[in-house]
C-alpha cells in the first residue's frame, strides 16, 4: 500500500523547506535504527538461510520517513544483466527481490524517487554501465553479468557496484543511506548536531584506511563496505552451523522426548536466530558509524587545507 504524505501548512514555503531540510541529518540516523530493529524480527521469522527479502516485506518507518523528508529528486539506476548461462537461477530470483524493494521505494515518493531499469549492455547502455561504475562479473561463466545500483541526485553520484544475496538483509538500509548521502548535498547549509564517535570506530577507519588524504569518498567507502560484508559473510557461515545444530537439537527432542525438552530446545532455537540477527545489526550499524566518521575527516581534511 503506498504511503500517504500528510498535508501539513505553513505559513511560507522558506520556512518548510529549512524545517524539512533540517531534519534530514537526523532521520539519516533515526532510519538506521528504527530498521536495524526490523532486521532482527525478520531474521526471527524470515528464512535465514538465504536472507531473502520477504514477498510481504514492507519498508521500515525510518526509511518512509527519510524518503518522503526528501527535498530534491532522486534517480535509482538499476542494472541487471543476468544471461542464464553466467547467472544462476537464486542470483536472478534475488534480482527480482531487489527490483521488488525497489519499487517499494518509488512508491515511498513518487514525486521525489525515480528508478530506471537496465536489463541490457547493448550500444549506449554498456558505456552508461561503465560511467556508473557497475562492475561486471562471472565474465569466466560466459556473458558478463550486471546486477548493482547507481543513485544520482543533482551533482552528486553514489553506486553499489554489485550487489550480492548475502547483504541483502541489510540492503534497504545500505540504499536508504545513499539517498540519504546524495540528497543532502542538494539541500541548504546548515548545522549539524555532533554525535559523540567511540575511538574504537574511528581506529577502526584509520586501520582500513590508513592514507585518508589520498583515498578517494568512493574507494573509502568502498573498502569500509567490502570489510563489512566480510565480516557479515564469516559471521553467517558461523551462524548457519549455530543454527543447524540448534534445528538438530529441535528435531531430536520432538522425536519422543518430553514437553519441557522441547520447549527448551525451541527456546534455544529461538534465541540462536535472535542472536544472528542481532550480530548482523550490529555489523550494520558500526558500518554506518565508520562511513559517517570517514565522511567527516574527508570533511575536515578538505577544509584544512
Amino acid at each position: 500500500m503506498k504511503p500517504v504524505t500528510p498535508d501539513i501548512s505553513s505559513t511560507t514555503n522558506s520556512q518548510t523547506s529549512q524545517s524539512a531540510a533540517a531534519r534530514l541529518p537526523i532521520l539519516v540516523l533515526v532510519f538506521f535504527l528504527l530498521g536495524a530493529a526490523l532486521t532482527g524480527v525478520w531474521f526471527k521469522y524470515g528464512k535465514l538461510a538465504t536472507g531473502s527479502i520477504l514477498p510481504g516485506h514492507e519498508l521500515s518507518g525510518g526509511t518512509l520517513a527519510l524518503l518522503q523528508q526528501l527535498n530534491a529528486p532522486v534517480e535509482i539506476r538499476f542494472y541487471s544483466v543476468l544471461p542464464p548461462g553466467s547467472a544462476p537461477e537464486s542470483l536472478q530470483a534475488f534480482s527480482g527481490r531487489v527490483d521488488h524493494l525497489l519499487s517499494e521505494f518509488q512508491s515511498a515518493n513518487d514525486a521525489k524517487i525515480h528508478v530506471t531499469r537496465n536489463v541490457s549492455v547493448a550500444g549506449a547502455n554498456a558505456d552508461v554501465a561503465t560511467a556508473d561504475g557497475i562492475h561486471p562479473f562471472n565474465l569466466e561463466k560466459g556473458d558478463a553479468c550486471l546486477l548493482g545500483l547507481a543513485v544520482v541526485c543533482g551533482g552528486q553520484k553514489q553506486t553499489l557496484p554489485q550487489l550480492q544475496p548475502e547483504w541483502e538483509p541489510a540492503l534497504e538500509f545500505d540504499l536508504a543511506r545513499t539517498i540519504a548521502s546524495v540528497a543532502a548535498a542538494q539541500s541548504p547549509p546548515i548545522v549539524k548536531a555532533v554525535v559523540p564517535v567511540s575511538p574504537e570506530v574511528t581506529n577502526e577507519v584509520v586501520r582500513l584506511i590508513p592514507d585518508l588524504s589520498a583515498t578517494s569518498l568512493e574507494d573509502g567507502t568502498r573498502i569500509l563496505r567490502e570489510a563489512a560484508f566480510k565480516e557479515f559473510t564469516d559471521t553467517g557461515a558461523e551462524m548457519e552451523k549455530q543454527m543447524q545444530a540448534a534445528q538438530q537439537e529441535l528435531a531430536d527432542a520432538q522425536n519422543g522426548k518430553s514437553e519441557a525438552e522441547q520447549q527448551a530446545a525451541t527456546k534455544h532455537l529461538q534465541e540462536v536466530q535472535l542472536a544472528q540477527g542481532e550480530k548482523y545489526k550490529q555489523i550494520a550499524a558500526r558500518l554506518q558509524s565508520e562511513l559517517a566518521v570517514f565522511q567527516q575527516m574527508k570533511a575536515a581534511a578538505s577544509s584544512a587545507k
